[in-house]
Order: structure tokens, then C-alpha cells, then sequence
């Protein structure tokens, strides 16, 4: 539910509403991401399937590591991304050719050399990256001038949301991903969710 999300979203729906939107429901996410969910489902009268961790995985990830295990280690948190993010997606990607993202090769240097059109071969798909080459400035442009729901959390300093208890706002002029997973090391900053294997 970023703001390239969105700008997806809305250049999908003007197009051509009878096309599957999912996002990933962590259990963690902001009070405003939830917000933005209803609020794009009715503006597009559709409706986003989100996806959850199963129960079981979660309650035993707390139970026998605790609610904030993955700022204990990178081996931590990427095992909590597994069960809310990386199982889920797919889940969700299942029986499906392609997958269309807002990923843009300026959010990270893990993202610098992601194509247009890929296979992900973790997920057995044709990954399509529209907005590959769009700047920061393009997608907040085609924001303003198309009405576009976004994240309030981005008028807060947000410039990158995820979980919230992963998710911090940043200085002004800060790097992208910089308010995620920010007790780790920038290259190693990816859920796992885009990662080329």
C-alpha cells in the first residue's frame, strides 16, 4: 500500500477494474495503512484481498521468541518477515502468471539493477516493474495531479511504510529505505519479498 502502489492502482483501475489486487496484511501494520485500504476500495469501488501469516506460525514465533524477536538479529527478522511477508505472498501469488509491483530501481541498492519485466525465481512468476525508472518526484507528480489516496503516514515523514513497529520517519533528504529496519545495515535492508536469488 506505498505510494507506488497506489499510482498502480489507480493507472490499473481507470483501465480496467476486473484485475486482482492484493496487499500483505502483516498484523502489524499502521492504523493508517488500514485506513488507506478501505479508503482505495471505495474510491475504485473493489475490493483488495489481503493476505495474512497463518496463525499457527505467528503464535509460535511469539510464544517461543517474543512479540519484538526481530530486533534481536537480521536471522530474526528476516524469519518474522518469512511468516508475515514472504509466506503469505506466496499464497497470494499462486495460480497467477504475472505480477505487476511499484518497484522503482532508485528506493535501494538492493534494487538498482531490477528489470522492467523479470522471472522471480523464488515465486515462479513474470514480475512486471512499470514504474522501474520513475523517480520519487514522478510518483508523488502523478499524486497530485490524478487525486491519488495515499499513506498519511507519508505527510509525517514516511518515505517508505512497512510494519510499524519496522517503520520510522525519517529527516527530510534521508534515503528512501533508511526507516526500515533501521538498526541494519542498508544492503541487507529487503524483506525478501524482491530479492533475486
Amino acid at each position: 500500500m506505498g505510494a507506488e502502489d497506489q499510482v498502480i492502482t489507480d493507472m490499473l483501475c481507470n483501465i480496467n477494474k476486473d484485475v486482482n489486487i492484493f496487499t500483505l496484511d502483516t498484523g502489524r501494520l499502521n492504523p493508517s495503512t488500514y485506513k488507506l485500504i478501505e479508503t482505495t476500495n471505495n474510491r475504485y469501488d473493489i475490493k483488495i484481498k489481503c493476505f495474512f501469516p497463518k496463525n499457527e506460525d505467528v503464535e509460535d514465533m511469539v510464544s517461543n521468541k517474543g512479540m519484538y524477536s526481530f530486533y534481536e538479529s537480521i536471522e530474526e527478522r528476516k524469519n518474522c518477515c518469512f511468516i508475515r511477508k514472504i509466506e503469505p505472498l506466496k499464497r497470494a501469488l499462486k495460480g497467477y502468471r504475472f505480477w505487476i509491483t511499484g518497484l522503482r530501481a532508485e528506493q535501494s541498492v538492493t534494487r538498482e539493477g531490477l528489470k522492467c519485466v523479470e522471472f522471480d525465481e523464488s515465486n515462479k512468476i513474470i514480475k512486471i516493474n512499470p514504474l522501474i525508472n520513475w523517480s520519487e518526484k514522478d510518483v508523488w507528480d502523478y499524486i497530485k495531479q490524478n487525486n491519488v489516496a495515499y499513506n498519511k503516514l507519508h505527510d509525517e515523514g514516511y518515505p517508505s511504510i512497512g510494519c510499524e513497529p519496522c517503520t520510522r520517519a525519517v529527516d527530510k533528504g534521508a534515503d528512501i529505505r533508511s526507516g526500515r529496519w533501521w538498526w541494519e545495515d542498508p544492503t541487507k535492508k529487503e524483506c525478501g519479498l524482491h530479492i533475486k536469488e
